[in-house]
């Protein structure tokens, strides 16, 4: 990318870029906000692994309910994960609440501008770090995440498997980042990436950067980015219960550590133990759901044991048609949908 293919990516930038709650608009000076930071560090965290369709709902019911980083750091732990299910990688939520109590109490409750205190925080690693500086300090960071990669490695046709070409991404980005305008850079890469240089049939005809790029040039520019192989996934067996009373569902808040960890769930066997269920009974098998990790596939089966009372049993009871909103994550929403599917088969 030469110095001209930049002022080509900002002009189309300046002309095309996305309406976001988070996002300020091209070429415009940064809000005075004080908790503007704050607001995009919120957005950079759910944006991890989640499409931005996906997070404005999320966005918008977390800063009217949580309108400052100090209001976050009080809130009810319960309360936040039950905000955040549905997002997923529930590792950011507990991280989320980290980072906010950190800043409250280490930083006066605002953000610090600098990459090297930011990576100090909870859940703030490189990438996040230049982009809170970059988006809501101004600062000359090289902001690079995944589409940034898809475009920088069709453009220079970078044949090194990511994430080896990582270091090669940086060094053709370093010396081209605006002193000036290094967020408009970062996010006018990343709306090309998601709108004209998509991972399937990029648009290379009306791409402002068309005319420099090696892989428009090739047969096919979907070549890049070049990624080295993917290990098999393997799958895990788990069980779920289903125990229901006086219409009522018997949910737990699982671990604060681990996986879905300080989420409410349903009662479940550790996926590697014993499936013994918690309490004895004339146990009925419904089926099983499945849901995908980042490092492994779950397949859960759950079982269902109906009871005239409430058996002493740790745990919250909630009313069998409440456990929809419950802010259960999606694994046990899909449980909770199966069960209360044959339950109603069974009336």
């Amino acid at each position: 990318m030469t110095d001209s293919a930049a002022k080509h990516l900002l002009d189309w930038y300046a002309g095309n870029a996305r309406d976001l709650p988070w996002r300020n608009p091209p070429g415009a000076p940064l809000p005075a906000d004080p908790d503007w930071p704050y607001r995009v560090w919120l957005s950079e965290v759910m944006l991890q692994q989640t499409t931005v369709a996906a997070v404005q709902g999320y966005f918008a019911t977390f800063t009217a309910r949580w309108p400052t980083v100090a209001a976050l750091a009080a809130a009810d732990d319960g309360e936040v994960m039950q905000a955040w299910a549905g997002l997923g990688y529930y590792a950011r939520a507990r991280n989320l609440l980290a980072c906010a109590r950190a800043v409250v109490r280490d930083h006066g409750g605002r953000f610090p501008a600098e990459e090297a205190s930011l990576r100090s925080l909870p859940g703030i690693g490189d990438y996040t770090a230049a982009a809170i500086a970059a988006f809501a300090f101004g600062a000359h960071a090289i902001v690079i995440d995944g589409n940034v990669e898809r475009v920088v490695t069709r453009l220079h046709a970078i044949d090194t498997p990511l994430p080896a070409a990582r270091p090669r991404i940086r060094a053709e980005l370093a010396a081209l980042v605006p002193a000036d305008a290094a967020g408009d850079f970062a996010q006018g890469l990343m709306d090309l990436a998601g709108r004209i240089c998509t991972p399937r049939a990029p648009r290379c005809l009306i791409c402002p950067l068309q005319p420099g790029c090696r892989a428009a040039a090739s047969a096919d520019p979907t070549r890049w980015p070049v990624k080295a192989a993917k290990r098999p996934r393997p799958t895990r067996h788990g069980t779920a219960w289903w125990i229901e009373a006086e219409g009522q569902v018997l949910t737990v808040v699982r671990p604060g550590k681990g996986l879905l960890g300080g989420m409410r769930a349903l009662p479940s066997c550790d996926w590697r133990g014993d499936p013994t269920p918690p309490i004895a009974g004339d146990w009925r098998d419904l089926g099983a759901v499945s849901h995908g990790f980042t490092h492994f596939e779950l397949v859960l089966a759950v079982r269902a044991l109906h009871l005239p009372a409430k058996p002493a049993l740790a745990g919250d009871w909630l009313n069998v048609d409440d456990v929809a909103t419950a802010g259960l994550p999606t694994l046990f929403q899909k449980a909770a949908m199966l069960a209360r599917a044959t339950s109603l088969e069974a009336a």
